[in-house]
């Protein structure tokens, strides 16, 4: 079991959330392919809207992958994604400000967004699990715990 951020808007997250699905790297297929079935993935919103230059910075949904499918899915006659199904946490939004501190990955405090730019990172189940812990309610966070024994 390994532990994931994916990097993209809110309102991207918040559509992939709603459909069931993450899509990674502008689509690209290679992100999704590193992921295996059970591992758990984070998403990181730095903008609410990708046009936005107002930073958002906050951690914006939680899941698991539920198989090791990779699919494309027509978007419009130009834009083709892949995607993989997952199944979301209700969770809500956490600012990475007040974690920077306590992120392993995060290794230069000062440049602290710099881990994010390829839009998708393996972190340490130690990471993962400081951040669930501010994104669920007690009792999903106690079954995760469980779950990630």
């Amino acid at each position: 079991m390994k532990y994931w951020i994916g990097v993209a808007s809110k309102e991207h997250v918040t559509i992939g959330v709603n459909g069931g699905f993450c899509q990674l790297c502008h689509g690209k297929a290679s992100p999704l392919k590193r992921m295996k079935k059970g591992d758990f993935i984070l998403y990181y919103s730095s903008k609410i809207k990708m046009s936005d230059t107002t930073p958002y910075q906050q951690f914006t949904a939680i899941g698991q992958l539920i198989d090791d499918n990779i699919y494309p899915y027509r978007m419009n006659e130009d834009f083709i994604p892949y995607r993989r199904d997952i199944n979301f946490f209700d969770a809500r939004p956490m600012d990475i400000r007040p974690l920077i501190e306590r992120l392993d990955f995060i290794s230069n405090k000062k440049r602290w967004g710099y881990p994010f730019r390829y839009g998708h990172l393996s972190i340490g189940k130690k990471d993962f699990l400081t951040i669930a812990s501010y994104m669920l309610d007690a009792p999903t966070f106690a079954q995760l715990q469980e779950d990630t024994q």
